[in-house]
């Protein structure tokens, strides 16, 4: 039996040579980085107290025993040139990013501990922004979101209780625009490699009769992509009315956008195109008539996505506040594919005769289709005084989508008609939690935390999937989720915490369709952190084991839309060290590093090879590397200017959980330089003449040169396996296969942003 789970020697001879380079590297930024601050969200105006009591139920403070980052506007600002949210946040502790079309434009994805993109709970405004079926958040359907964000917070590990789709790894919470006093305006423009470029056009009113606010903006993206015809064209919009008065606050925002991207989810799977013509891109590839090989121009993904949020936020007396919300959110797209020699059969069509010639496949082009609402009502109440902070409330939601696939043409169309449907599918998701969480400040010292959640789940499904096979799925669960923690405040600057949190996560429709027997997941989060404060230093340090159950990994494979495949592995867990610090070398100096160590591991792996199932014992679980790390070294000789060098570090990884090397990504070191210069014309303020506020209030120069080492680097991929007997006849060998996404070698962005 010849067993094929060995060593590409073509794939590491391509980053052989960088190795010693990335080691070297590695361990001179052993201690790498964040190039955020994590300074506490601090409450400066009424207006801004009220605007956060908007996140506040599923936020937590800078004390509680929870494992956080908080991001500001300021803060993401400096690197806002066009790349998605999870770019920004690429220097967080614990976090890798990875984009499809390679330059941080269009498909982007964001791992938070080795936890993938549906196992992260993401909330806009309280509102849960994960799509109610694949549990996937899809940043491309809000470009630009960047520029109407007031402030975000990344909660790793479970965090506190939350809206939507149960945190399984890490939360995300975003706040949008805080009302603004005055009045105001502002005009970005940025421009850079692949031909990307961004236009976004912002407004506030200010405070009318110092009680009414209108706001917008008007984004648009475009970028060529670093892979070939990656193209992304995003147009996105965002309004808010606001009404506020002194212990009262109603919001009512609707934004959304529309998405067109040239696909690039196949990856390369050729090794000689991965080490000479990495950007090639097999997606839209076919051979025509006259065997020459063409691309379709309309291999893209087009998804329009509009939401209506209402907020209202009252303060009833000094120690009471309610905050009631609606949203309703409306999604609907497709994406198109040329596909060459499809049977007839799959399509439910007839064969065709032609000059007694039996025909059963042809060349066609089709669209799957995904129209779908979501509704939600949040509502929560907030009792403060000296002791304690309770807060409790719930989130109702109910999900409709309609999926369906209809072929625009084909070469041969049998009997079918415009406009017919070859598979129709429905899937209703009702989703309800209620929670009381609390924290008791017991003494001077000490403080206790507590959070209850129940969380009920209906699904159901009818119809067919996209391959026309019955798809009916009946599901209802039932989720307990108790958190509790302890704060110790050892002196004004040393604290530290423990805390324990249980959550639950139903399967979603992708782990349905290949597996109609997976499991639910439970996880068991046990966190230990030390909090150091100083004038000129800050640390954070923070140990964690999340013990799972069934959790459902990815197996490194993708489905033909580039969806993950996951699995229920068992017993489970995931073990590690977050250090993170903040360093004052100077008044001009700073130094802010991060390193996350971990060990991640399936107790048990049992898998095919070579046609007998083979118990592999523990093994590595899939894309969770053992070392990541961020360092930001940060040069600021005038408040208007800063230059910041950020790196990035991440070790290697494998795709799959069998611990082949064939499936592992090497690590890889990325260095980017940013710098920023703000030119004001604000005057000094101390003639009535300097008073006057000028037209123009600033310009605000920024630049951003990524990958300035130009590293060959992949950040993400897949691996698959399968059966054959073609070496000898009644003899199974294991075949394995990888695809690799590359990344955009140096490139860079330039904008400007004029601020009224």
């Amino acid at each position: 039996m010849k067993n094929l789970f060995v060593p590409c020697p073509h794939r590491r001879e391509l980053h052989l040579q960088k190795m010693h380079q990335t080691l070297f590297f590695a361990m001179v930024f052993s201690l790498s980085s964040v190039a955020f601050s994590q300074q506490t969200l601090q409450d400066t105006t009424k207006v801004e107290t009220l605007d956060e009591v908007l996140v506040k139920a599923v936020r937590v403070g800078t004390t509680a025993p929870i494992t956080h980052s908080n991001i500001t506007k300021k803060d993401l600002e400096k690197r806002n040139l066009g790349q998605d949210i999870p770019m920004l946040l690429n220097y967080l502790p614990s976090v890798v990013t990875t984009t499809d079309a390679g330059a941080g434009v269009g498909y982007t994805g964001i791992r938070v501990r080795g936890i993938n993109a549906q196992s992260t709970n993401v909330t806009i405004n309280g509102i849960p922004y994960n799509d109610a079926e694949s549990l996937g958040t899809f940043w491309v359907n809000l470009g630009d979101i960047a520029s109407s964000v007031e402030s975000l917070q990344l909660q790793r590990g479970i965090g506190t209780s939350t809206n939507g789709a149960g945190a399984f790894g890490a939360s995300m919470n975003v706040l949008t625009d805080a009302i603004s006093k005055d009045a105001n305006a502002q005009l970005s423009n940025s421009f850079g490699s692949y031909n990307t470029r961004k236009h976004t056009l912002k407004f506030s009113t200010g405070l009318l009769n110092e009680h009414i606010e209108i706001a917008g903006r008007l984004s648009n993206i475009q970028s060529d992509g670093y892979i070939d015809r990656a193209s992304a064209n995003l147009k996105s919009y965002f309004l808010q009315a606001s009404y506020l008065s002194e212990n009262t606050l109603i919001k009512a925002i609707t934004f959304g956008g529309s998405e067109l991207t040239y696909q690039a989810w196949n990856g390369l799977e050729d090794l000689d195109l991965l080490a000479n013509d990495r950007t090639f891109n097999t997606s839209g590839m076919y051979t025509d008539a006259q065997g020459n090989v063409r691309f379709h121009d309309n291999e893209v993904d087009d998804y329009k996505q509009d939401h209506y949020q209402l907020h209202w936020n009252q303060k009833l007396d000094n120690q009471w506040r309610t905050n009631l919300a609606l949203n309703y959110t409306y999604g609907r797209g497709f994406f198109e594919q040329y596909r060459e020699d499809e049977d007839f059969e799959g399509y439910g069509l007839m064969p065709i005769v032609i000059d007694a010639t039996t025909i059963n496949t042809t060349d066609l082009i089709r669209r799957r289709w995904l129209d779908n609402d979501f509704y939600v009502v949040n509502a929560n109440a907030e009792y403060k005084n000296n002791a304690i902070n309770l807060t409790f409330g719930g989130s109702y939601s109910t999900y409709i989508g309609d999926h369906f696939g209809e072929i625009i043409w084909a070469r041969y169309a049998s009997d079918s008609e415009t406009g017919d449907h070859y598979y129709d599918g429905v899937g209703k998701k009702k989703d309800f939690n209620v929670f009381t969480k609390a924290t008791y400040r017991l003494n001077d010292n000490v403080s206790l935390y507590g959070d209850l959640q129940l969380r009920l789940v209906d699904y159901k499904t009818s119809g067919m999937t996209s391959d026309r096979l019955p798809f009916n799925i009946d599901e209802n669960y039932s989720f307990f989720n108790p958190k509790a923690g302890i704060t110790y405040k050892f002196n004004d600057h040393n604290s530290f915490y423990v805390s324990y949190a249980r959550a639950n996560r139903e399967p979603n429709r992708d782990d349905f369709e290949n597996n109609a027997t997976v499991k639910p997941e439970q996880l068991n989060d046990f966190e230990l952190g030390w909090r150091h404060a100083s004038e000129n230093f800050t640390f954070n340090s923070n140990l964690y084991y999340m013990l799972y159950n069934e959790q459902l990994v990815l197996t490194g494979n993708i489905d033909n839309v580039g969806n993950p495949i996951r699995t229920n592995s068992g017993k489970s867990y995931r073990l590690g060290l977050e250090l993170e610090a903040a360093v004052k070398i100077s008044d001009k100096f700073a130094w802010r590093p991060t390193l996350t160590l971990s060990s991640n591991k399936n107790q048990e792996t049992i898998a095919s090879i070579n046609g007998e199932m083979v118990n592999l014992g523990k093994t590595n679980i899939a894309f969770s590397p053992e070392i990541v790390a961020a360092n930001a070294l940060i040069f600021q000789p005038k408040p208007n200017f800063q230059m910041a060098l950020l790196s990035k570090y991440v070790g290697e990884q494998y795709m799959g959980n069998t611990d082949s090397e064939y499936s592992k990504l090497d690590g890889y070191f990325v260095n980017d330089l940013n710098i920023t210069y703000e030119m004001s014309f604000q005057g000094n303020e101390e003639s009535d003449e300097s008073r006057r506020k000028p037209f123009l209030k600033s310009i605000l120069f920024s630049g951003l040169v990524n990958n300035i080492f130009n590293e060959k680097y992949i950040s993400n991929g897949y691996y698959y396996t399968y059966d054959d007997d073609f070496t000898t006849p009644g003899t199974i060998t294991t075949v394995e296969g990888a695809g690799y996404y590359p990344q955009a070698t140096i490139n860079f962005l330039l904008g400007m942003t004029l601020k009224f």
